[in-house]
C-alpha cells in the first residue's frame, strides 16, 4: 500500500470536517443575519453544510468513474445519520421533537427515500431523475424559506441568539463570515478528492469491495461533520437543531447529493444489485422508523436512542460478515429477520397504541 496515498485520505477526512465546519459557521450566521429561525437554519444550511462532504465526495467519485461509491456513501451516510447520531444524541439528552418536523419534514424524508428506491428498481438513477430530485430540493428549500420569512425578524434573532450566539454584524462580521464560507467549500473540494482517491487504494488493497467502503468508512467519515453538530446541539439544548440536522441532511443527501451526481455522471448513477436489495431496503426502514418514535410524544427517548445505536452495530456487522462471506453470516442474518427486526416493530407499534390511547383519554 502507497503511505503517501493513505497520508493523503487521512489529510481528506480532515480537510472534509474542518471545511464543512467553516462553512456551517459562515453561513448559518449569514442565514441568521436575514431573519430565518433555527428550526430551519437545522432543516436548511446546517443540514446542508454539513451534507457537503457527501456532495463533494459523491460528485467526485462519479466523475471519477466510481459511481458504487457516490451510491454506497449516500445511502450509508442516511441510514448512519439516523442510527448513529441519532441514536447518540438522545443517548446524551432525550431529543425533544418540533411539530413541523413530524408533520412535514420526516414525511417528507420517507416520501424521498421511496421516491429514490422506485428510481433505483431499474439499478440506475439516470440524469432525467436527477433533475427531479435536485428540483425537488429547490422546491423544498423555497418553502421553508417562505415559511420561515413570516416570523418577525426581532422574534427569529431572539430565539437564534438563545440557541447560539449573537451574530457578528456590520459589514466586517458579512465579510468575515462569506470568507467562512469560501474557505470551507475549497477545504471540502480538495478534501473529497483526497478521501476518495485514498478510499479506492485502500478498500484494493485490503480486497474489499468499494461498495462496502462507500456504506461504511466513507459514509462514516463524510458524516462525521453530522455527529459533532448534533451530539452538541443535545449537549447545549439545541435539540431543533440537533434533530433537524439529521432529518435535513437525509433530505439534502437525496435530493442534492444523488440529484446532482447523476446529472454530473455521464450515464447516471449505477445502483448495485446488493445495494438495491439489501441496504436501500435498511434505508427504508430506517426513515419509516422515525415516524412513530418521534410521533409519541413528539419526542426521542434514551431507550429509542440505545435501539437506534444497536441497529447500527448490528448492520455494520451485517456488512462486515458479508464482505468476508464470515460462516456466521446465515445465522446472524436469520436471527435479524425473524427476532430483532419483528420485535423492534412489534415494540413500536405497542409503543404507537398507547400514545393514542391517552390522547383520546385527554
Amino acid at each position: 500500500m502507497d503511505w503517501t496515498t493513505l497520508f493523503l485520505f487521512v489529510l481528506g477526512l480532515v480537510g472534509l470536517i474542518a471545511g464543512a465546519e467553516a462553512l456551517v459557521r459562515g453561513a448559518s450566521r449569514l442565514a441568521a443575519a436575514i431573519g430565518i429561525s433555527p428550526l430551519v437554519i437545522g432543516l436548511t444550511v446546517v443540514a446542508f453544510g454539513t451534507s457537503s462532504p457527501e456532495l463533494a465526495v459523491s460528485v467526485f467519485s462519479a466523475l471519477a468513474g466510481q459511481p458504487d461509491i457516490a451510491m454506497g456513501n449516500v445511502v450509508g451516510s442516511n441510514i448512519f445519520n439516523v442510527l448513529l447520531i441519532l441514536g447518540l444524541s438522545a443517548v446524551v439528552a432525550p431529543l425533544i421533537v418540533s411539530q413541523q418536523l413530524v408533520r412535514l419534514d420526516v414525511p417528507l424524508m420517507i416520501a424521498v427515500s421511496v421516491l429514490t428506491f422506485l428510481f433505483a428498481l431499474d439499478e440506475s438513477v439516470s440524469r432525467l431523475e436527477g433533475v427531479i430530485l435536485f428540483g425537488g430540493l429547490i422546491a423544498y428549500t423555497t418553502f421553508l424559506i417562505i415559511q420561515s420569512r413570516k416570523e418577525t425578524n426581532a422574534a427569529v434573532r431572539e430565539e437564534y441568539e438563545y440557541e447560539f450566539r449573537p451574530p457578528a454584524g456590520g459589514l466586517r462580521g458579512i465579510a468575515l463570515n462569506l470568507v467562512f464560507v469560501v474557505v470551507g467549500l475549497v477545504m471540502l473540494v480538495i478534501g473529497s478528492r483526497w478521501l476518495v482517491d485514498g478510499a479506492v487504494v485502500v478498500a484494493r488493497a485490503l480486497g474489499v469491495d468499494e461498495v462496502v467502503i462507500g456504506l461504511t468508512i466513507i459514509a462514516g467519515g463524510t458524516s462525521l461533520p453530522e455527529v459533532a453538530t448534533s451530539v452538541m446541539a443535545s449537549v447545549r439544548g439545541e435539540r431543533d437543531i440537533a434533530v433537524g440536522n439529521v432529518v435535513g441532511s437525509n433530505i439534502f443527501n437525496l435530493l442534492s447529493v444523488l440529484g446532482l451526481t447523476a446529472i454530473v455522471a455521464p450515464n447516471g448513477v449505477s445502483v448495485e444489485p446488493a445495494l438495491l436489495a439489501f441496504d436501500m431496503p435498511v434505508m427504508l426502514v430506517v426513515a419509516f422508523a422515525c415516524l412513530p418514535i418521534f410521533f409519541t410524544g413528539y419526542t426521542i427517548a434514551r431507550w429509542e436512542g440505545l435501539v437506534f445505536l444497536s441497529y447500527y452495530v448490528a448492520y455494520t456487522l451485517y456488512l462486515i460478515f458479508d464482505a468476508t462471506e464470515h460462516a456466521l453470516l446465515p445465522m446472524y442474518s436469520s436471527a435479524m429477520l425473524f427476532f430483532a427486526l419483528p420485535l423492534t416493530a412489534l415494540t413500536l407499534a405497542v409503543t404507537v397504541l398507547r400514545h393514542l390511547r391517552t390522547l383520546r383519554r385527554a
